[in-house]
C-alpha cells in the first residue's frame, strides 16, 4: 500500500507544477502566491537528514520571506510523530483531502460524451474558462496560473464543453505511467445537476484507457458530498486521506486544496 501511495504522491507532484520551487533536506518548498493549498506547501519526498525542528523554522522564514503562512502536507508517507510536533506548534489542520483511486476496467462509463471537447494541449481560452467558472479574480493568480498549467511536463487530455459560445464545464487528466490522473472538475453554476461532469468524467477516463491508461486517481476535498458521489457511482473508491497544517499566525489567509 505504501508503495502505491508513494507512486501517487509523486504522479500529483508531476501533475501540479508550482510557479516557485525549493529542494531542502528530502522536501521541497512549494510557492505559487498562495492559489492553492497543493502548490504552497512543504512536501516530504526523500530521507532527512536535519532535525524537524531546524527545519521547520526554516520553511517558516522561507514563506515568510514570500509572504505566506508555512503550510505543510501531511500524507500516510509522514511521521504521525511530525503531524504531532507541527500541532504543538499551534498549526490547523485545513482541506483535509480523500484521494480515490479506479482500475479502470471496472469503470462505469455510461454517459455519452459527444458534447464533450477533448484536446490534447490546454488551450488559453480553457484556463481564463476555468478562472471564471471558479470565480477567481485575483490578478496575481490570473497571470501566474497559466504558465504552471503549460509547465505540466506529461501528457494531458484536456476536455470543456461549450453553451452557447462559452465554454461551462472542464475537466483534465495527466497521464503518468499506468494512471490518469483527473482534474479540475468544475461546471458552472446554473448548469450542475444535469450530468456535464459526469460526461466530462467518462470522456476522460476513457480517453485516458485509449492512451494505455489502466487506473485513475483523483483528489476530494473532505465534505464535497456531490463529487464524491458522482466519483462513487463512476467506480472510484477511496484509498487515503491527507491534510495540511497551515502556520497559525497566518491561517486567515485564504485558498483552495
Amino acid at each position: 500500500m505504501e508503495k502505491n501511495i508513494k507512486k501517487i504522491e509523486d504522479m500529483s507532484l508531476n501533475a501540479w507544477p508550482s510557479h516557485k520551487m525549493e529542494l531542502y533536506d528530502g522536501w521541497i518548498l512549494r510557492f505559487s502566491y498562495f492559489y492553492t493549498h497543493r502548490t504552497n506547501s512543504v512536501e516530504q519526498f526523500g530521507n532527512s537528514t536535519l532535525p524537524w525542528r531546524e527545519k521547520v523554522a526554516y520553511c517558516e522564514d522561507v514563506y515568510k520571506r514570500l509572504g505566506s503562512p508555512a503550510i505543510f502536507k501531511i500524507s500516510p508517507l509522514v511521521s504521525p510523530d511530525f503531524d504531532y510536533t507541527l500541532e504543538n506548534r499551534g498549526y490547523e489542520i485545513q482541506h483535509v483531502t480523500e484521494v480515490m483511486t479506479l482500475h479502470l476496467s471496472d469503470a462505469r462509463l455510461d454517459a455519452p460524451y459527444s458534447a464533450v471537447t477533448i484536446t490534447d494541449e490546454i488551450p488559453d481560452i480553457w484556463i481564463t474558462s476555468l478562472f471564471d467558472l471558479k470565480g477567481m479574480t485575483n490578478p496575481i493568480h490570473r497571470a501566474v496560473v497559466p504558465s504552471m498549467y503549460r509547465a505540466i511536463p506529461k501528457e494531458t487530455i484536456c476536455a470543456s464543453i461549450w453553451k452557447e459560445g462559452k465554454i461551462i464545464a472542464t475537466g483534465l487528466g495527466i497521464l503518468d505511467r499506468d494512471y490518469i490522473g483527473i482534474y479540475a472538475i468544475h461546471v458552472k453554476e446554473n448548469y450542475r445537476g444535469q450530468g456535464f461532469a459526469r460526461q466530462i468524467c467518462t470522456a476522460l477516463l476513457t480517453e485516458g484507457m485509449k492512451k494505455g491508461a489502466e487506473n485513475a486517481y483523483l483528489q476530494v476535498v473532505q465534505g464535497n458530498t456531490a463529487a464524491k458521489r458522482l466519483y462513487v457511482s463512476l467506480g472510484f473508491t477511496d484509498f487515503y486521506t491527507y491534510w495540511f497544517r497551515v502556520q497559525p499566525e497566518a491561517v486567515t489567509q485564504k485558498g483552495v486544496s
